[in-house]
């Protein structure tokens, strides 16, 4: 059996179409910075009103919700998946380990859109707000993102 190729252009071409606030956060996010690190999947951060709109936009690549938008708006998180996985963060604002908010609006209107292909980009937050998704969580890979993106941080001042 022969594994199907992921078109990961028309991947992010369709969410850039949907219209959907769609942030690129983790590790995916680090390699469009053309950090060395891997990952398996895909994270996105997108406002709760926006799951049908972003669900919508990824089902005809194959890729399918485990949850209703409601459903995903009162679990904060839900997975997208086919050939690949999309972790989906759903939230107005979300709380670091050391207890600062950060906002959603916030990170958006400070975001760095990065071409992938020709008349196609995807939003990554600023250097400084990817540190702070990275504080979301508290993995050993964590931080180690946090210092490379703090090493890229000063390479770039």
């Amino acid at each position: 059996m022969q594994a199907s190729a992921f078109d990961e252009v028309a991947f992010f071409r369709a969410i850039a179409d949907s219209g959907v606030r769609a942030l690129l956060i983790g590790r995916r996010a680090l390699i469009a910075l053309g950090l060395p690190v891997m990952t398996r999947d895909y994270d996105f951060w997108i406002p709760a009103d926006e799951a049908g709109r972003f669900n919508d936009a990824l089902q005809p690549l194959g890729l399918l919700p485990t949850r209703t938008p409601d459903e995903a708006r009162s679990h904060g998180r839900y997975i997208v998946e086919g050939d690949e996985r999309v972790d989906v963060l759903v939230a107005r604002a979300v709380s670091t380990i050391d207890g600062v908010m950060v906002a959603f609006d916030d990170v958006w209107s400070r975001r760095v859109l990065l071409p992938i292909a020709p008349g196609v980009e995807v939003a990554i937050p600023s250097i400084d707000d990817l540190i702070l998704t990275k504080k979301f969580g508290a993995r050993p890979r964590d931080a180690d993102d946090i210092r490379w993106l703090q090493q890229l941080k000063t390479l770039s001042s």
